[in-house]
C-alpha cells in the first residue's frame, strides 16, 4: 500500500494512493497515519478494506508528511563510502547517529526556507525508515519485521550550524522545514529488498545526486537493529539512512542554497518530492 496524508498544513486527513494514482480517503476507517495504524494490525485493517468502496478525493489536494505525530525522527550520518570522501571525513566504524527536531517536518512539496543569516543550505536525498512496532534491541536478522515502510527524505541541512558553530550536527539539521517526508510511505511488502533502490536528486534541472542503496555502509535492518540498542523505537519513528554523493558541500567549489531554486528528488517505488527554496530574510 501506499499510504499518504493530505490537506491543509496541520489538519491532513488520512489517505491512501489507488492503482489508478488517485486519493482514496480513509478518514472514515483510522484517525491518522500515525501510532498504531502503523503497527501490523493496523496495516493489516486498512489492507482488508474494500478499495473500490473508499471515497475518491477530487482535485489535487496538498500531500503532507506521509507520517502524522511522528515521535522521533532519528538520522544516520556518511552512510555511503564515497559521500564520507568527497565530505573529507573517514569511513565510520559504526553507525553515526543524530537527530532531526520533529518540528522541521513537512511535507513533499511544501517549501524549504532557509533561515536568518544561512550561508550554507545544502541538500541530501535519503530512504527513510518508518518504524513499526515498539522496538527495543532487536537482532539484525528480525529487525525488518518492526519497519511498516519506506519513504523519501531530503535530510536539509545547514552546514556552517552542523560543522562549525560547535556541539553536535543536530544544530545544522533540524531548523524549521529541513524534513520533507514522503509523498507517500510505501509498506514493507511492496519493497522486498530496501538495499535494491536507486536513489536521485536535482537542483534547478541539473541531476546533482545519483546512487543506489545497495553501497550503504550500514543497511536497513543493521541500522534498524543498532538504534534499538540506543533508544525503544516506537511505531511512527522514521530514520533517514544517509545520502549518496552529490551534496552541494563536497562541489568544487562548494554550492549551497541561495534560495528561488527548485529541488526535485526521489527514490525509486517511492515516488517523489518538489520543492521551492526561499529565504526568510
Amino acid at each position: 500500500m501506499k499510504l499518504l496524508r493530505y490537506g491543509p498544513p496541520g489538519r491532513e486527513k488520512p489517505g491512501l494512493l489507488d492503482g489508478e494514482g488517485r486519493i482514496r480517503d480513509l478518514s472514515a476507517h483510522v484517525a491518522d497515519i500515525a501510532g498504531a495504524v502503523l503497527e501490523p494490525e493496523g496495516l493489516a485493517g486498512i489492507a482488508a478494506l474494500d478499495l473500490d468502496g473508499l471515497p475518491i478525493v477530487s482535485g489535487q489536494p496538498r500531500l503532507g508528511p506521509c507520517v502524522g505525530q511522528v515521535p522521533k525522527f532519528v538520522a544516520i550520518g556518511l552512510n555511503y563510502a564515497d559521500h564520507a570522501a568527497e565530505a573529507g571525513l573517514p569511513v565510520p566504524a559504526e553507525p553515526v547517529v543524530f537527530n532531526k527536531w520533529t518540528s522541521c517536518i513537512i511535507g513533499p512539496d511544501d517549501d524549504v526556507v532557509i533561515p536568518p543569516g544561512a550561508q550554507k543550505t545544502d541538500w541530501e536525498v535519503e530512504l527513510g525508515v518508518v518504524i513499526g512496532a515498539r522496538t527495543s534491541h532487536v537482532s539484525e536478522a528480525m529487525a525488518l519485521e518492526h519497519v511498516a515502510g519506506y519513504c523519501v527524505v531530503n535530510d536539509v541541512s545547514e552546514r556552517e550550524w552542523q560543522a562549525e558553530r560547535g556541539g553536535t550536527w543536530d544544530k545544522g539539521k533540524g531548523f524549521d522545514t529541513f524534513g520533507p517526508i514522503g509523498p507517500w510511505l510505501v509498506t514493507r511488502d511492496e519493497v522486498p529488498d530496501p538495499q535494491a533502490l536507486e536513489l536521485w536528486l536535482e537542483v534547478d534541472g541539473l541531476r546533482r545526486q545519483q546512487g543506489s542503496t545497495a553501497t550503504m555502509i550500514f543497511g536497513v535492518a543493521e541500522i534498524v537493529a543498532y538504534c534499538s540498542r540506543l533508544m525503544t523505537l516506537m511505531p511512527g519513528d522514521v530514520i533517514t539512512t544517509g545520502t549518496p554523493p552529490g551534496v552541494g558541500m563536497g562541489a568544487t567549489p562548494p554550492v549551497f542554497l541561495r534560495g528561488g531554486e527548485v529541488m526535485r528528488l526521489g527514490i525509486e517505488g517511492l515516488g517523489e518530492q518538489r520543492q521551492r527554496v526561499r529565504r526568510s530574510d
